[in-house]
């Protein structure tokens, strides 16, 4: 895995931007796993910014990495309404080319393998980001997660719940679970972007980049990737 160290988020975010702009410059048609939280939200900023400017980004597919158990698309803190929000609108992608677990599904495993059956029927994921959480977490593959997971219903850690209380309604609980690509589903992406600021995170960054490779720290898996890269603001890695 690759590690790049940046001065701050907002180098963090314009790195990101640009590596993606390569990308569909190169790739028109690209395949993108997109994440969500506050992390990427000057990441898709950047990108709307590049759009208004004359950027294409017609012909990118979306796939989310995660969704809540429980939440309807339209739900204000739902992953598919912020990237609604976020990504489709501002890029001027068509609905129909974003695709996201479906929380409220009455049968939530079956959805979870329809999901993962999805990817593979596009081709793969081309270019996947990924943020990270403070307890080593990728999408929403907690700590203990198999390196060899596909898309799957998980429990929420408390620490993931709580961090999440920000981008909810006020006064809402965060949900106890979450629909999620895998570990495994992650690795076959064919290139992975990580991105991570802020001094809370520097615990997990460290851990990522130099603690062993184990399902403790599931973000680690991404040192096995041919060609992964994390983006580190000097908080998160801890550098002066």
């Amino acid at each position: 895995m690759k590690v790049q160290i940046l001065p701050d988020a907002e180098a963090v975010a314009a790195v990101a931007a640009a590596e993606i702009l390569v990308e569909v410059a190169a790739c028109p048609r690209l395949i993108l796993g997109v994440a969500t939280g506050r992390t990427m939200e000057p990441v898709y900023a950047r990108l709307a910014q590049a759009a208004a400017e004359g950027a294409e980004f017609g012909g990118v597919e979306l796939f989310a990495l995660d969704e809540y158990v429980g939440l309807a698309p339209g739900h204000a803190g739902s992953f598919r309404s912020y990237l609604e929000r976020h990504v489709v609108g501002p890029l001027r992608i068509l609905p129909e080319r974003l695709h996201v677990p479906d929380g409220t599904s009455i049968n939530p495993i079956e959805e979870a393998r329809r999901y993962e059956a999805r990817i593979r029927a596009a081709g793969g994921i081309d270019l996947q980001l990924l943020g990270l959480g403070r307890n080593g977490h990728i999408a929403f593959n907690e700590p203990g997660s198999s390196f060899g997971s596909r898309t799957r219903i998980v429990r929420l850690a408390q620490s993931t719940r709580d961090d999440s209380r920000g981008a909810l309604p006020p006064g809402m609980e965060p949900p106890r679970a979450g629909i999620t690509m895998g570990v495994g589903t992650i690795l076959e992406a064919r290139r992975v972007l990580l991105l991570a600021s802020g001094a809370g995170k520097h615990p997990a960054a460290e851990a990522m980049c130099f603690g062993p490779v184990s399902p403790a720290c599931p973000g680690s898996a991404l040192r096995l990737h041919p060609d992964a890269t994390a983006l580190l603001d000097r908080d998160a890695a801890g550098s002066e």
